[in-house]
């Protein structure tokens, strides 16, 4: 691939079903460190299960998923995440009944052991600092915050596991603007401290001015690889996606 340079993802030729379905047909992409790449394509394109097949809960069916120089290929979910993977999925997956500062410690569960406690507590200021709004809320529980601020907190929370790698699917599909563009916010300091970040966005004149480049996903498999803003002209010019 062109201009690949030591990335900390790469997918290659892969495939995997939904049962006997076939979802993804030899996909082939990479992110680099401190790289923030989108996922772009028609609903039910194969966007999100290309996140799912990085983060274990799809399994490869064939071809190899190489991350931080390791075949993940096959580990569980839990074991994933200890390398260095976080994933969001679109519907957030909080735990409601549990109040925002809980969420937020269960994010770092698999870093109990081997960390000190104060560090974990860093971290949780950390997220405040990027979300000042969960501070705010810090003792609320998660299930009653708005749709907003959940899906802060959900982001929050996958940071809590120190990851190498974000997945997104659609951090900000349903918010409004203002809250829209701190997320975006975030991405861009994410990015500056060197996290790479794999996300779906069908809006893509949000995220242009952060995103590095990215990818046209149609029926399982990769059909372009491009700049943000040659993505949207051919959005703009050629009508070739559909957003909500």
């Amino acid at each position: 691939m062109v201009g690949e340079n030591n990335p900390i993802l790469r997918m290659a030729d892969v495939y995997a079903n939904y049962g006997s379905v076939p979802v993804l047909r030899g996909v082939s992409l990479y992110i680099k460190r401190g790289e923030v790449v989108v996922l772009v394509g028609h609903h039910g394109s194969g966007k999100t299960a290309i996140l799912k097949a990085i983060c274990g809960l799809l399994p490869v069916a064939r071809g190899e998923v190489h991350f931080d120089g390791l075949s993940i290929n096959g580990l569980s979910p839990e074991k994933i995440v200890g390398l260095g993977i976080a994933y969001v999925d679109e519907m957030k997956l909080l735990f409601p009944a549990m109040s925002v500062i809980d969420n937020l410690i269960l994010g770092a569960y698999h870093r109990h052991r081997r960390e000190r406690r104060e560090h974990i507590e860093q971290d949780i200021e950390t997220v405040y600092q990027l979300f000042p709004i969960l501070a705010e809320r810090r003792k609320q529980y998660a299930g009653t915050l708005s749709g907003g601020e959940q899906r802060m907190l959900a982001i929050g929370r996958a940071l809590m596991s120190h990851p190498k790698l974000l997945l997104l699917d659609c951090p900000t599909l349903g918010l409004a603007p203002k809250l829209a563009r701190r997320v975006v916010e975030v991405l861009s300091e994410l990015r500056d401290r060197g996290i790479a970040v794999l996300l779906i966005d069908q809006k893509l004149q949000r995220v242009i001015d952060v995103a590095n480049r990215g990818y046209f996903v149609e029926k399982g498999e990769i059909i372009l690889e491009d700049s943000l803003q040659g993505l949207l002209s051919l959005e703009e010019h050629h009508n070739r996606f559909v957003s909500p």
